[in-house]
């Protein structure tokens, strides 16, 4: 009898929030088995597993903090024991949003640490694995303020546009190897995050589209560019913003 395909293997750093956990769904409907990173609150990361689940896909939780880097390569060499990981979706990030000339040194690195530093302690040593099997996909989570700049937030778009110089050079590096690096720069998407920020009437002067996105909008775009299909498309920064960069 002839052995069921293995599925390929998505680990989303920040699954357990909003916009995490609609891009774990959206994978895990596309047939990769997701691994869904949490941190600060386990439950949240086995909640979207189970959720995953009922549904009939594929999913576990694994708790690591992602600008540990100890921490971060004791896990990802647990996780690759079992084989390689192919898709990678960096969607860890923290908000801790102050006036620059107000803002601590703890405030700047903490923000720096998880967005960017969270990037190579967990991409870097996937990438070795995901080279020998000559197949990869690399997602990584920015912002619209790392494009249009946004006030009180000079550390959070200094981390994510840090991003973008990366991702442009990395996939340089792995283009060869049928690996994709690319960035999705969401603006105001609905969430937690989102409600306590932007009123209904702010929402509406910033967007041009006059609402906020979804977190299934933004996670439609993340599955298409972890698909097949997206194969040419690298290094690129792609908005998904209503039109505001």
């Amino acid at each position: 009898m002839p052995q069921a395909p293995t599925l390929r293997r998505a680990l989303v750093t920040g699954g357990s929030g909003d916009l995490g956990g609609a891009i774990c769904a959206r994978l895990a409907a596309d047939g990769l088995h997701v691994i869904v990173h949490g941190n600060g609150n386990p439950a949240r990361a086995q909640a979207v597993v189970e959720a995953i689940q009922a549904e009939g896909g594929s999913a576990q939780a694994v708790v690591f903090d992602v600008a540990d880097g100890e921490a971060a390569a004791t896990a990802m060499a647990a996780l690759l024991a079992d084989g390689p990981i192919q898709v990678v979706v960096n969607n860890a990030g923290i908000h801790d949003d102050a006036p620059m000339a107000g803002m601590s040194e703890s405030q700047w690195k903490r923000v720096i640490d998880v967005s960017l530093h969270g990037f190579f302690h967990v991409t870097q040593p996937l990438l070795l694995p995901m080279a020998r099997a000559r197949w990869g996909r690399i997602v990584s989570v920015s912002s619209v303020a790392a494009v249009l700049g946004n006030r009180g937030q000079t550390n959070y778009a200094a981390a994510k546009a840090a991003l973008h110089g990366a991702s442009k050079s990395l996939a340089r590096e792995m283009a060869s190897r049928n690996i994709t690096v690319n960035v999705i720069a969401p603006g105001v998407i609905q969430g937690r995050m989102a409600a306590d920020a932007f009123p209904a009437e702010t929402i509406k002067q910033l967007v041009p589209a006059g609402r906020a996105g979804t977190p299934e909008e933004v996670a439609a775009l993340v599955g298409f560019l972890c698909s097949d299909q997206a194969g040419y498309i690298n290094g690129q920064v792609i908005g998904i913003d209503g039109g505001m960069s």
